[in-house]
């Protein structure tokens, strides 16, 4: 069973942009159908992908995929905290109705949610959706503060929810009768803040979300059966900016196992350590997002599948550009999807 994530990017200026550019055949919605049907996960948790109500783009860019062989009947997505907007200045800037004064960044309700495709039926009525958590409500919060203040305000930080974009449990139904647990999210980036590092803490906070529910210190307690953490924490465990603690604490939990997928495809002469000032601590085969610019962090590893630790790992990897993988448009580079094969769970 291959289980793959990807941060695929597929974000518009407004809605029902996106719908439109899939329908007329985008070059960067082809380029992530040709390299999905490559891949050809059994399911496939896709984050920084527009939402609308109906699914419209998602069953769209499925329809797309399925015409190169590889069919998802089994379609997911909750709306998200992205672009859900409040009445308060969320980011401190003393101004209002800003992408950055929604739940989470977004210019309209929905920009850069999350989605799954799966073989595979999704449990939908036994989901669970974490996205509506204020981040109050987190134990062992770390709220921002500026000179002992809470910031940007009490009142903000009373309706904040924790979860830029989501935070759910999905479960799935397997062939032979188990199910698997997707422990789905993905997070802001641990940057575009000032010194009350409010986007740090919220990075650290929503990867400790999880660590929280496995360790049953929230109100709902962790499924009993296999679970895989899995999407985007916008976070290397060791480099680039960001407060790694809460990541170092997801990767060594009893309950899952990092399977540290490499580069498939032999793709590893494209993995340039980057970034004018980088020094790359970790291992340069483990990355997944190719920031090359020159005043960029360089790669990292921020997108992640974390199996249960009872699941039997068999395979893994990183699907980077090279002469045997289609590569992605110039507009999907950065990012790229990672997979893991595992056995699927014996039924108790």
């Amino acid at each position: 069973m291959r289980i793959a994530t990807w941060h695929v990017e597929l974000t518009r200026k407004g809605p029902g942009l996106l719908l439109r550019d899939i329908l007329t055949g985008d070059p960067q919605a082809e380029s992530v159908a040709d390299t999905v049907a490559h891949i050809s996960p059994d399911i496939l948790l896709l984050t920084g992908i527009d939402y609308d109500m109906g699914l419209a783009a998602l069953s769209a860019l499925a329809d797309a995929i399925e015409a190169r062989g590889t069919a998802f009947p089994h379609r997911f997505a909750l709306r998200p905290n992205s672009g859900l907007m409040t009445a308060l200045d969320l980011d401190g800037d003393d101004r209002t109705g800003g992408p950055r004064d929604a739940q989470g960044y977004g210019r309209f309700a929905g920009q850069g949610g999350m989605a799954v495709l799966s073989r595979y039926p999704v449990v939908t009525e036994e989901v669970r959706d974490f996205s509506a958590l204020r981040w109050v409500e987190l134990p062992g919060a770390r709220l921002p503060e500026m000179d002992g203040a809470p910031f940007p305000s009490a009142a903000a930080l009373e309706v904040q929810r924790l979860s830029s974009t989501g935070h759910w449990d999905v479960p799935v139904n397997l062939p032979d009768g188990g199910r698997v647990h997707l422990l789905a999210f993905a997070a802001t980036p641990p940057v575009f803040d000032g010194p009350e590092d409010r986007n740090g803490k919220r990075n650290h906070d929503e990867i400790a979300l999880w660590t929280a529910y496995l360790d049953n210190r929230l109100d709902d307690p962790p499924p009993r059966g296999p679970v895989v953490v899995i999407g985007n924490a916008n976070l290397d465990p060791l480099d680039g900016e960001g407060r790694h603690e809460a990541m170092a604490a997801l990767l060594s939990h009893e309950r899952l196992q990092d399977p540290r997928p490499g580069s498939s495809g032999g793709a590893t002469a494209a993995k340039t350590q980057g970034g004018a000032n980088s020094t790359h601590k970790g291992d340069p085969a483990l990355d997944t997002a190719d920031w090359r610019d020159l005043a960029g962090p360089g790669n990292l590893r921020v997108s992640y599948v974390l199996p249960d630790a009872d699941l039997l790992v068999v395979g893994a990897g990183v699907a980077w550009p090279s002469e045997t993988a289609p590569a992605p448009s110039a507009a999907a580079l950065r990012h790229h999807l990672v997979w893991v094969d595992v056995a699927p769970p014996v039924r108790p």
